[in-house]
């Protein structure tokens, strides 16, 4: 029997593309022949997701959409969500495990383009051309060398030394930067990087802070008015990360009292939902600031990287169940077994789930060929392969019948 018999053909699985993801998604899905996708250049509020989302199997989106619980609940057919971004804030991971919906993303793809940008706005920052850039469009002439200062041989403080913030720190060195970071994990320093103990410490004794950390509840305004009073006086701040971390009141009055230098912020806690929205800030205010609208990874060479590795792990996950990376789900990964069927099983965890999976089979007189599971909390998720049998098209049916079923069906 074909597996074609009775799993879903590619030409009939929908993707839904938001935000303007990069073609390269498009192309990779289309070459693996998944034809059947919509792409839209926007985004949607939750109402209109909720209404939408019901007739997709695979969701793409980058920062700004929405996926919450409400949404979830309405996507009945949702196999999974790519993320085409470093973060996964914007989804409801607990809400989509428990459902049975695996969270993808592209966690290291556009590390350079933002190491980058902090480079280039390190050095506009402690050579003041925020001032004097706007100064210019004023038509006033700045020319001086007050508050303009060369950053080889001053002191970078980088909170969080994961991919970002370590690759910024291999870039600053070149430039004569002398490096040291703070991180709550034991991290392994590049070139001549130094850990120091404490946040406070870091924040002490650095000419420049940039901020590289996720968005959790842990991270949330953890640099607040005592956090800034504790930076040098003069120094800089960057924050490239999450627009939770940094309590913006705060900052603008670190700025206004000349404390901080100036401040360069590409993230905040609230964001248009589109270009056309307007952007509302009391940063907007002041002068020594550097505003960019959530472009640290904007890059076309990134969100080409973005596009591909991220459709990758969809069709990866869309052709043999595999859950390499998942952010939210159990891993598992099995190479196809030519010639045999396979089916994904996920389900509550609890105990006799897999006596009562292998009995379907049994019951059936199907041979298992190969078997593979993954507990991670409150789900467990199974990939079994199985010999071609006259009754395999009711296999899918019978495991979708166990109590504590999540979801189940039938890969190939």
């Amino acid at each position: 029997m074909s597996a074609a018999t009775f799993s879903l053909s590619k030409e009939k699985i929908r993707f839904l593309l938001l935000e303007g993801i990069h073609n390269s998604a498009l192309e990779r899905l289309r070459a693996d022949g998944y034809t059947n996708v919509d792409y839209e250049t926007g985004s949607y509020d939750e109402e209109e997701l909720s209404s939408l989302i019901g007739e997709y199997h695979f969701l793409g989106i980058r920062s700004r959409a929405l996926v919450t619980e409400k949404v979830l609940r309405k996507a009945k057919k949702l196999a999974a969500i790519g993320c085409f971004c470093i973060g996964t804030n914007q989804v409801d991971l607990r809400a989509a495990k428990r459902l049975g919906i695996p969270v993808f993303n592209a966690p290291h793809s556009n590390t350079r383009s933002v190491a980058e940008l902090v480079i280039g706005e390190l050095i506009m920052l402690m050579r003041g051309i925020p001032q004097k850039t706007t100064a210019a469009h004023r038509g006033e002439w700045m020319k001086s060398p007050r508050d303009s200062r060369e950053v080889r041989g001053k002191i970078l403080g980088i909170v969080g030394y994961g991919h970002i913030g370590s690759q910024v720190g291999v870039l600053a060195e070149g430039l004569g930067l002398r490096v040291q970071y703070y991180d709550i994990e034991d991290k392994l320093p590049y070139g001549n990087a130094q850990p120091v103990e404490s946040l406070k410490d870091l924040l002490r004794t650095s000419d420049v802070v940039t901020l590289h950390v996720p968005g959790t509840e842990l991270t949330k305004g953890m640099i607040g008015l005592k956090q800034l009073k504790e930076m040098k006086q003069g120094s800089f701040l960057i924050n490239t990360s999450r627009g939770s971390v940094v309590v913006i009141d705060a900052l603008v009055e670190a700025l206004q009292s000349k404390h901080l230098g100036g401040a360069s912020i590409d993230v905040f806690p609230q964001e248009p939902k589109s270009n056309s929205e307007e952007f509302v800030s009391p940063l907007r205010d002041l002068e020594n600031v550097l505003l960019t609208p959530h472009i640290g990874g904007s890059t076309m060479e990134a969100q080409a990287n973005i596009g591909k590795e991220v459709a990758d792990k969809l069709i990866q996950y869309s052709n043999n169940g595999s859950t390499r990376f998942a952010v939210n789900f159990p891993e598992v990964s099995l190479p196809p077994l030519a010639g045999n069927h396979r089916f994904m099983h996920i389900h509550e965890n609890k105990p006799g789930m897999m006596s009562a999976i292998n009995a379907v089979f049994a019951d059936l007189g199907i041979n298992v060929a190969g078997q593979y599971l993954q507990i991670d909390g409150e789900i467990g998720y199974v990939i079994t392969d199985s010999e071609p049998h006259p009754l395999s098209r009711q296999v899918s049916a019978k495991l979708r019948s166990i109590p504590g079923t999540i979801k189940s069906r039938c890969l190939y």
